[in-house]
C-alpha cells in the first residue's frame, strides 16, 4: 500500500482545529439534548401546548453558564503570582517562564483596552489582566488577512486586548490573569471557551478595575 505523504504544519493545525470543532458541537448538542429531556420529565403534569412552547424556548434559549464549568483544553495555569507595580521592565520568559505574560509583576499605569496593529508594552498590558480582562496575541506571520479580520471581529467591545506578538509559540495566544493557552489559529473554538471562562472573571487580582483612562499603545484602531 502507499505511504500517505506526511502532513504540513499548516495541514496538522487545520486537522487539531477541526477535531476541536467537531468535539465542541458534539458537547453542545448533548448539553442540548440534556436541557429538553430534564424539561420534559419535569413539566410531564403540564398541559401539552404550554410543554411544548416550552421545549421550543429551551432550544432557542442560551442559558447561563457558569464560567468554572467551561472547559478549555490545552489550559495552561499559573499560580501563586505577583501583582507588584514596578518602574522598571519585566523579563517575564526568565522570571515567570512564560511567553506571552500572563501575569505577575506590572507597570502602575495600564494599557488601554482595544485592538492594536503594532505590539505593546508587556507590562503595562499584564496590568490590564489584573483588572480581568483577556489579551489576545497572535503572530504577525501566520496571522494575516482574513484570518486577522476573523480575529478583530471576534473580540469584544472592552475588557480585551489584541495585538502582534513576535516570537509566539503557536499562531495565536490567549491570556487572562494566571491562566493561557495556545492556539491553533483565528478559528479555534478554544478561543471563544477561554473568553467564556476569563473574560472579567473574579480570579484576577482586581476584577473589574478599569480598562481605560490609561495609556495607549501604538497602533490602536479601536
Amino acid at each position: 500500500m502507499p505511504v500517505p505523504p506526511e502532513q504540513t504544519t499548516k495541514q496538522q493545525r487545520e486537522a487539531r482545529r477541526a477535531e476541536k470543532v467537531a468535539l465542541l458541537k458534539k458537547k453542545q448538542a448533548r448539553d442540548k439534548r440534556n436541557l429538553i429531556l430534564g424539561l420534559v420529565g419535569g413539566g410531564a403534569v403540564v398541559l401539552a401546548v404550554i410543554g411544548l412552547v416550552i421545549a421550543v424556548i429551551a432550544v432557542n434559549a442560551v442559558p447561563k453558564v457558569d464560567p468554572q464549568s467551561i472547559e478549555v483544553e490545552g489550559l495552561q495555569t499559573f499560580d501563586n503570582l505577583p501583582a507588584n507595580h514596578v518602574d522598571t521592565a519585566v523579563d517575564y520568559a526568565a522570571e515567570y517562564d512564560m511567553t506571552p505574560p500572563a501575569g505577575g509583576n506590572h507597570a502602575p499605569v495600564w494599557l488601554n483596552c482595544g485592538i492594536y496593529t503594532e505590539a505593546v508594552p508587556n507590562e503595562n498590558a499584564v496590568h490590564d489582566l489584573e483588572h480581568g480582562a483577556v489579551w489576545v496575541t497572535y503572530d504577525p506571520a501566520v496571522v494575516t488577512g482574513d484570518a486577522l479580520t476573523s480575529l478583530q471581529d471576534k473580540m469584544k467591545s472592552t475588557y480585551m486586548v489584541l495585538s502582534p506578538f513576535e516570537g509566539l509559540p503557536s499562531p495565536v495566544v490567549a491570556s487572562a490573569w494566571g491562566n493561557q493557552v495556545q492556539l491553533d489559529g483565528a478559528d479555534d473554538p478554544e478561543l471563544t471557551q477561554f473568553v467564556n471562562k476569563f473574560w472579567k472573571a473574579s480570579t484576577a487580582p482586581e476584577p473589574g478595575a478599569p480598562c481605560t483612562g490609561g495609556i495607549d499603545g501604538p497602533g490602536k484602531i479601536s
